[in-house]
């Protein structure tokens, strides 16, 4: 098991990032990475609520960021801080059990201008998952949530 951090910079202010994250709606444009769609089954945005997501590939394997054609991974929230930071516990959905059980932390500082620096940790990464492989998605999919939340954003 390993960890990751990926950081990005997102041009809205915290509570704009933050209502993304939580939003099951925003969620669906932009969780997963590129080539593949989300679908929400559960979403309950509170501390100890559950969440249940599918990410399926609608790309060629070669241009897509997950292998298989469907993944289903829940989990619950275990900490939610306004406009700051989302920490939720994930699994995802394997007929092997025990399925390896992940954090991800998800933490929003303010940047220069209006902006927001976006942390997501990643911790208990099973090793046969590439970290190579798990910093694209996540680097994929920040890059969705930014042009999801950024397109909504005044022009300064």
């Amino acid at each position: 098991m390993y960890a990751t951090q990926v950081r990005w910079r997102i041009w809205a202010p915290p509570p704009a990032v933050y209502r993304a994250l939580l939003d099951p709606t925003m969620i669906v444009c932009w969780r997963g990475p590129t080539g593949t769609r989300a679908q929400v089954h559960t979403f309950e945005p509170r501390e100890g609520g559950t969440l249940r997501i599918s990410l399926t590939r609608h790309q060629p394997a070669q241009a897509a960021a997950i292998a298989v054609p469907t993944g289903t991974y829940h989990g619950r929230f275990l900490r939610l801080v306004p406009d700051s930071q989302v920490i939720e516990q994930l699994a995802f959905q394997t007929d092997d059990p025990p399925a390896a059980v992940m954090m991800t932390t998800t933490t929003l500082s303010d940047a220069a201008a209006g902006a927001t620096t976006v942390l997501v940790a990643h911790h208990g990464i099973p090793d046969a998952i590439p970290a190579t492989e798990t910093e694209t998605a996540t680097r994929m999919t920040l890059a969705k949530l930014a042009e999801l939340v950024e397109k909504d954003q005044p022009l300064q």
